[in-house]
């Protein structure tokens, strides 16, 4: 594991050394966040009303930005639903009550997502 470095080659060792690091922990950020979108979307339809089935079926993750250090990803629905987590207002008048289950994949996502960051960068 260790190696012996000559006094004027320290620098050049440490940042070798803080280099394979930060790879390793884009590498493995990049990898928490890709699963916990796909566990956020898993979530979401495993909880949603489940009318005729399309709602619960609409849900994706995807990709928004990528570049060597950073990875941003985003669930969300592709048929652009969002009037269910709160409820809404009906047009004849009247509301339609919340149907919650949003929030909560959110949530255990976040934890998720904490999780596996500390267990990739700890071991």
């Amino acid at each position: 594991m260790g190696r012996n470095v000559p006094v004027d080659g320290l620098a050049d060792a440490i940042m070798e050394g803080l280099e394979e690091y930060a790879d390793l922990a884009t590498d493995t950020m990049k990898k928490a966040v890709r699963h916990s979108a796909k566990t956020v979307k898993d979530e979401i339809e495993a909880h949603a009303p489940k009318d005729t089935g399309a709602y619960s079926k609409s849900w994706r993750a995807s990709k928004q930005t990528e570049t060597s250090t950073k990875l941003e990803m985003t669930v969300h629905s592709a048929n652009r639903y969002h009037l269910l987590e709160h409820g809404h207002a009906k047009r004849g008048g009247g509301r339609v009550a919340a149907r919650p289950h949003i929030a909560a994949a959110e949530e255990k996502g976040i934890r998720d997502l904490e999780d596996r960051i500390k267990e990739g960068l700890s071991g």
